[in-house]
């Protein structure tokens, strides 16, 4: 059998393993479970954890060109573990897949790579930090991640992008241990949402210099979700105001799940408990034949938050191996901003 579509076979059982929904509730024995006594490390933890199951490296960007238009891009890289251990070669049972979007107010150009770990195609390393798949990259240009330039590119759309942190790594949840579930699944999870950006997108009309803000997300566990769980809808916002806020609603069948993690302008993280931010949909668009919640109430009482979440593009649907809903938005209300939603599972 040749050896790619060997790779490509082993590949298809964990497809749906590698972003929170349909797999992410099921069994990972053998795998090692978060630890809440664990403490974040770095650099170490910007590197892979192989004896988890599965782990991302995320990226998201609200840009803006020189005339005003609003883009987003996104940046994912996906690891996926057939076996808690590393390997050399085409015994690796380390499994990756790299996402990347750019969406503007009219398209959504999406890409796909799927490479098998141990042949040099895909990894991570994580001092110097360097997560590739083929020749896209997340490459630190300084120590740690404060520092990356950001590279991807499809079929008809490319960019570079320049990303310098102007604030500190968020620990999400308690000490990085995020629950997912009043069961008690987590993952471990932190956060850099303060990232300045600039560079340059290459559309079919030629390429746009943009500026903007950046969100780098890092998570990592084993059964992070719930076997009633069918999906989630995760919202990274920046406020004009300086504070940030990320949260996120698990939809199940037992009752939804919430969270939230609030941010001064300093950078300190206040995490929110299951019930604190209420989400709520206003409104949907039909992507792909399906209702998607393109408009959104967000509402916060402990910080005052009442606001309403609106896609730049409600069409903006990765349409990759395991499908969602991916891009900006535009927030107005108590408070003003950008941000990025993501659903998955619809």
């Amino acid at each position: 059998m040749n050896a790619r579509l060997l790779a490509l076979l082993l590949w298809l059982p964990t497809l749906a393993c590698a972003q929170g929904f349909a797999g992410l509730g099921t069994d990972a024995e053998g795998f090692a479970p978060p630890d809440p006594a664990y403490r974040l490390t770095f650099p170490a933890d910007h590197g892979p954890h192989v004896h988890f199951r599965i782990e991302w490296w995320y990226l998201t960007a609200t840009l803006k060109g020189e005339d005003g238009t609003d883009y987003g891009i996104q940046w994912t890289l996906f690891r996926s573990a057939l076996a808690p251990r590393e390997g050399d070669g085409w015994s690796s049972p380390q499994l990756w897949m790299g996402h990347a979007g750019l969406t503007t107010p009219s398209r959504q150009f999406v890409a796909e790579r799927r490479a098998r770990g141990g042949i040099g195609q895909a990894g991570v390393t994580a001092d110097p930090f360097l997560a590739f798949i083929d020749d896209w990259e997340m490459r630190a240009t300084g120590p740690g991640i404060d520092t990356l330039d950001l590279t991807a590119r499809g079929q008809d759309f490319a960019y570079a992008l320049s990303l310098t942190a102007e604030g500190p790594i968020v620990e999400q949840g308690q000490h990085g241990y995020s629950v997912k579930s009043r069961d008690g699944h987590a993952s471990h999870y932190y956060s850099q949402p303060a990232y300045s950006v600039s560079g340059t997108l290459n559309l079919p009309d030629g390429p746009v210099k943009v500026t903007g803000q950046g969100w780098l997300d890092r998570e990592w566990s084993s059964q992070p979700l719930s076997a009633t769980q069918s999906g989630w809808d995760w919202f990274s916002l920046s406020f004009d105001s300086g504070a940030r806020m990320m949260g996120f609603r698990l939809r199940d069948t037992a009752g939804d799940f919430t969270a939230a993690t609030w941010i001064t302008p300093e950078g300190q993280a206040e995490p929110l408990p299951d019930g604190a931010l209420n989400v709520a949909p206003l409104a949907t668009s039909k992507v792909e034949g399906r209702a998607i919640p393109t408009r959104w109430q967000l509402k916060l009482p402990a910080h005052d938050l009442d606001i309403e979440v609106d896609a730049v593009n409600p069409q903006a649907w990765m349409a990759t191996s395991f499908p969602y809903w991916e891009g900006p938005v535009r927030i107005t209300g108590s408070h003003s901003g950008k941000g990025y939603l993501e659903m998955t599972g619809y």
